[in-house]
Parts: C-alpha cells; sequence; structure tokens
C-alpha cells in the first residue's frame, strides 16, 4: 500500500525538483539549447505516452508519464523566468486565481448543485475571461477531428444548446446513416461524389459522436480501446499463420478467418 506523503514533503519534493531544473538548464548541453518551440512536439508525445498509460491502467506507469509531463511544464516556466515572461510562481498563482474565479459555487455564492450546472458557468465565466465572440473560440484548432467535435458539442451544451433527450440523438444518427446509405450505397456500383460522400460521413460521425457524449461514453477513449483490440488480434493472426508456415499474403481471406475467430476467443 503506498504511503501518501504530507505536505511539506511534497513542497520539498517540488523544491528539488525546480532545483535539478536550475542545474540542469545551466549545466547540461541539452537542457541548456532547449526552447519553448523545440519542447512543443516532445511535450505533444509525452501527453500521449500518459493516455496510453492511462488507457492501459498500469499506475506505475501513469506514475511515471505525469512526471514527465511535470518536468516540460517546469521547464516552459524555467525558460518564461529567462526570458523575463513568467516563472513558476506566476504560472501557479495564475492557475489558482483561475480555479477560484471559476468555481464560485465554492469561493463565493452561486449555487451549483449538480455536475451539469458546474460545466455552464465554467463556459459562461471562461467566455468573459477571454473576450472570446464565440463560445467555440476556445477550442483548440489543432485538436485531433473526433476529439474537436466532442468538445465543440460540449461548449455548445454547456450553453443550452443541445438534445433534451438520447432517443432524440439516436433518430438524427439514424437519419444520418439512411442518408449516407441511400446517396453512397457502394453496393449498387454508382460513381460516387467523394467531396459530398465526405460530408455526409463526416455528418453520421458527427451524430455518433453526440449520441456518445449523451450515453457518457468517451468516443475517443472508445476507439483506442477498438484499436488496441484490433492490434491484438491481428498479432496473433499473424503469429499464429507463422508458426503454421504460412504468409498472409498467401493465404485467402477464409484461411485468415479461422486464425482471426481464434483470436476473438482468446481476446476480448
Amino acid at each position: 500500500m503506498f504511503n501518501l506523503s504530507t505536505r511539506a514533503e511534497q513542497l520539498a519534493a517540488f523544491d528539488r525538483l525546480l532545483t535539478i531544473m536550475d542545474e540542469l538548464r545551466a549545466q547540461c548541453p541539452w537542457d541548456k539549447k532547449q526552447t519553448t518551440e523545440s519542447l512543443r512536439h516532445l511535450t505533444i508525445e509525452e501527453t500521449f505516452e500518459l493516455s496510453d498509460a492511462i488507457l492501459e491502467g498500469n499506475p506505475e506507469e501513469v506514475k511515471k508519464e505525469v512526471g514527465d509531463l511535470l518536468l516540460h511544464l517546469v521547464f516552459y516556466s524555467k525558460i518564461g523566468s529567462e526570458q523575463g515572461h513568467y516563472d513558476i510562481r506566476s504560472v501557479i498563482d495564475s492557475l489558482c486565481e483561475k480555479l477560484i474565479r471559476r468555481h464560485p459555487h465554492i469561493y463565493g455564492d452561486t449555487v451549483a448543485d449538480d455536475e451539469e450546472a458546474v460545466k455552464q458557468n465554467w463556459e459562461k465565466i471562461k467566455l468573459t475571461e477571454k473576450g472570446n465572440t464565440s463560445v467555440l473560440g476556445g477550442v483548440p484548432k489543432s485538436l485531433p477531428a473526433l476529439i474537436k467535435a466532442m468538445r465543440i458539442q460540449e461548449k455548445a451544451r454547456g450553453v443550452g444548446f443541445d438534445w433534451e433527450e438520447p432517443e432524440q440523438v439516436w433518430e438524427k444518427v439514424e437519419e444520418e446513416l439512411g442518408e449516407f446509405h441511400a446517396e453512397f450505397n457502394a453496393a449498387e456500383g454508382k460513381e460516387i461524389d467523394r467531396e459530398k460522400a465526405a460530408g455526409e460521413f463526416g455528418d453520421l460521425l458527427f451524430s455518433l459522436i453526440n449520441y456518445a457524449r449523451f450515453i457518457d461514453i468517451n468516443p475517443e477513449e472508445a476507439l483506442e480501446r477498438t484499436n488496441l483490440k484490433f492490434i491484438s488480434r491481428f498479432q496473433y493472426l499473424e503469429q499464429a499463420a507463422k508458426a503454421a508456415g504460412k504468409n498472409l499474403s498467401d493465404m485467402t481471406l477464409a484461411e485468415m478467418d479461422v486464425y482471426w475467430e481464434e483470436a476473438k476467443r482468446s481476446t476480448k
């Protein structure tokens, strides 16, 4: 059983990290060369590695990846202090002030009895803070499309623009699926307008993501779990074929299906 540390021990550990960061920045040839721009892609990579560890349900890996990400945040703060823009104290102070400001039901007299009310307050306050003219202005442009769709829908819901019941959303899914199938049925052998098909398919995906959100499923996480499941089963297929002295490229689909069904029985 892990023993939780005291606040004093936590502060001492953070102070140690800051000291090490100072030493590395001053003495290490690699650390001395880094800029916010050079760290950016590495930070993105670390974020995805943390995501992988979370999906794998491995606490030790999560701990390691959280540490790697924390290092990057401290690194950015160190560079900011050198440039006279901000330091770790101002970063933390700014964060604390934002958390207090966006939780008026805790630090003020606003009433928010459930999670939905908290989310709506958060989005309304965020809109006034940043001076955005659109509720959707805070959605990062570089987000992957699937995650962006979910965030767009969440933000619209935050100001009351949303379906009322899951059944209504599912009806929209069926409507979009029907329209897509009717116009772009590959079995009919008709030439397909690719641009229009892509637009209709996008509408279908958007409605499916909306329904997933309504029934509290994270579509990004769900799709990634399916990706991992497919990888596991396909690799089983590869290994089984190799063990039988066969090459996948020389096998028929029916032959491969035999191993695929074995993989399904051995994995979930």
